[in-house]
């Protein structure tokens, strides 16, 4: 499979400003107009555009693999679905590139769909989480990143990708009121060095996500920032997989649903959002639209 078909924002390495959009259809709204529109207009050096399943099934096609986030009642706590139409990340170096194709894209679908929900993101200390611990340290790379993102084969398939999108908001001074060993053990890292911790506990992020530790693994090419509001900070958790298999049963571990341990995230952060999308595959530097039938 040539990476050269993925949308070229899955696989690159981050930059240093973030914006994730996301739309909902418009009343009334010639969707498979207003998609195209915005296939012709978006800019693949822009960020990353995936469709939802709500536009699929509008315009009356279907996309194999693709499904509506879902709703969890969990040990952990409710993890909420807020699937949406059409999710865009955008990626640059700086604020006033994200706004400009911010005002582009709406541009392009104005009449058939409405902006619902928009959150800045950013690099922070080099690539940590807020909490101050690395992020995306089990990253695969390379080839594995490749098969762990990207749909290898299918007309109008190959090269696309699905992703999964979290919003999760951290209470920081909770977090860091606790000792320093006690964040390392919610973690299941040290925070000085990264190095693993072998005597963590069951309920250590590490132990509960370890992708390789499920069957078949569950690897992920994560692509998740920091965001910070005036009352409220976090992670904007990206990951794209070649099948929403792969996070999903990462989540169901996290939440506790699989054998009643609660990930220790839960301690001091908590999902916002949830979302799937379907990312397009590339061709001649265009989204390739033609699955949906355009």
């Amino acid at each position: 499979m040539k990476p050269s078909l993925s949308q070229p924002g899955i696989l690159a390495a981050p930059l240093p400003v973030g914006r994730s959009l996301v739309f909902r259809i418009a009343p009334d709204a010639d969707v498979a107009a207003g998609l195209k529109k915005l296939g012709k207009g978006f800019l693949t050096s822009w960020g990353v555009m995936g469709v939802g399943e709500p536009l699929v099934r509008a315009l009356g096609r279907k996309i194999p693999g693709l499904r509506a986030f879902p709703e969890m009642t969990a040990p952990a706590g409710p993890v909420p679905s807020t699937q949406q139409a059409l999710w865009l990340f955008l990626r640059n170096r700086d604020r006033t590139a994200t706004f400009d194709a911010t005002m582009e894209i709406r541009s392009l679908v104005a009449g058939a769909f409405v902006l619902e929900d928009a959150m800045d993101t950013f690099l922070y200390a080099g690539g940590k989480d807020l909490s101050g611990y690395e992020d995306g340290t089990e990253n695969p790379r390379r080839a594995a990143a490749i098969a762990a993102a990207l749909i290898s084969s299918g007309k109008g398939l190959a090269g696309s990708s699905f992703v999964a999108v979290q919003r999760w908001a951290h209470d920081l001074q909770l977090f860091q009121s606790r000792p320093r060993t006690q964040r390392d053990a919610i973690i299941g890292r040290r925070a000085d060095t990264n190095a693993e911790i072998a005597t963590a506990p069951a309920s250590a992020h590490v132990k509960r996500s370890a992708q390789e530790s499920y069957d078949p693994p569950a690897f992920m090419l994560r692509r998740s920032m920091p965001w910070a509001a005036a009352h409220e900070q976090g992670l904007e958790f990206i990951a794209y997989v070649e099948s929403l298999d792969r996070f999903e049963r990462v989540l169901r571990r996290m939440a506790g649903l699989d054998d009643g341990i609660v990930d220790g995230l839960f301690t001091f952060s908590r999902p916002l959002t949830g979302g799937y999308y379907w990312c397009p595959p590339v061709t001649r530097g265009r989204l390739n639209l033609s699955s949906l039938g355009l």
